[in-house]
C-alpha cells in the first residue's frame, strides 16, 4: 500500500521561506512548523538515546496539525457507514499509525527545504492554506492544506500535492481492496504494514477516539465525502 503521497506532503512541513500577512489557519500551521523545526534542530534530541522522545514530540505536533480520525473516515469513504464502532476505532488506530509513522520517518530526513505560505481562503469553519515547496535545486511544488475548525484549532483533513488529494488517493486504494477481497483483507494489509515497521508501536501509539471521526457536517465544497 503506497504512502508516497503522504510522505511527500509531510516532508514539506519544513522551514518557512517567508512571512506574509495571514489569518489564524496559516498562523497555526506556521506555529506547528516552527515547533517541528525546534524539535529537529535540538542538539540533545538528536542523540540516539533520545530517539523515542524526539519521535513522541514529532507525533504530538502531527496530532496538532492533522485530524487523523477525520482523515481515516474520509479515506474509507462509503465503507465507513457499514463499520461498527469497534471496527471504526480499529481502523483509525491502524491507519493513524501508518500516517503518523510516515510523518515521523520522513520528516526526520529534513535537510533545509523551504516552504512559502502563499495565502489562505476561509469559508466559515473551512479553510485552505496554500503553500509552495522550494527544493535545493529551485523546483517548486504546490501543496494545499484543507482544514476545518474543531474547537479553537484548525485541523487538516486532507492535503493536495500538485492537485492530487491524499484522501482521494487512499480512498481509491481502499475501495479497490474492499471491492476485490473485502474489508477484512484491508484490515489485514494494514496490520501487516504495521508489523513491518520498526518501532511502529511506539511511533503510532495513540489514535484519536472514534467519537471525533465524523467531524464537520457535510463534505467540503471542493471535495467528495
Amino acid at each position: 500500500m503506497r504512502t508516497l503521497a503522504f510522505c511527500v506532503a509531510l516532508a514539506l512541513l519544513l522551514a518557512p521561506a517567508g512571512r506574509a500577512t495571514a489569518g489564524v489557519p496559516t498562523d497555526q500551521l506556521r506555529h506547528s512548523v516552527d515547533e517541528v523545526l525546534r524539535i529537529l534542530t535540538d542538539p540533545d534530541l538528536k542523540k540516539a538515546a533520545r530517539t523515542a522522545e524526539r519521535r513522541r514530540a514529532l507525533r504530538a505536533v502531527a496530532n496538532e496539525i492533522f485530524d487523523f480520525a477525520e482523515i481515516s473516515r474520509r479515506s474509507l469513504g462509503i465503507h465507513w457507514q457499514a463499520r461498527t464502532p469497534a471496527e471504526r476505532q480499529e481502523f483509525i488506530g491502524l491507519f493513524g499509525d501508518l500516517l503518523e509513522y510516515a510523518y515521523v520517518s520522513k520528516i526526520e530526513t529534513y535537510s533545509g527545504e523551504k516552504i512559502a505560505y502563499l495565502g489562505e481562503a476561509v469559508d466559515g469553519d473551512r479553510a485552505i492554506v496554500r503553500t509552495r515547496i522550494v527544493s535545493h535545486t529551485g523546483i517548486e511544488t504546490p501543496v494545499d492544506y484543507h482544514l476545518f475548525l474543531r474547537g479553537d484549532r484548525w485541523r487538516a483533513y486532507d492535503v493536495t500535492i500538485e492537485g492530487i488529494s491524499l484522501v482521494g488517493n487512499y480512498r481509491a486504494q481502499f475501495n479497490s481492496i474492499i471491492q476485490r477481497s473485502g474489508y477484512p483483507d484491508l484490515v489485514a494489509k494494514l496490520k501487516a504494514k504495521a508489523a513491518e515497521r520498526p518501532g511502529a508501536r511506539e511511533v503510532g501509539a495513540s489514535a484519536p477516539p472514534p467519537a471525533s471521526a465524523p467531524g464537520p457536517k457535510g463534505p467540503p465544497k471542493s471535495q467528495s465525502p
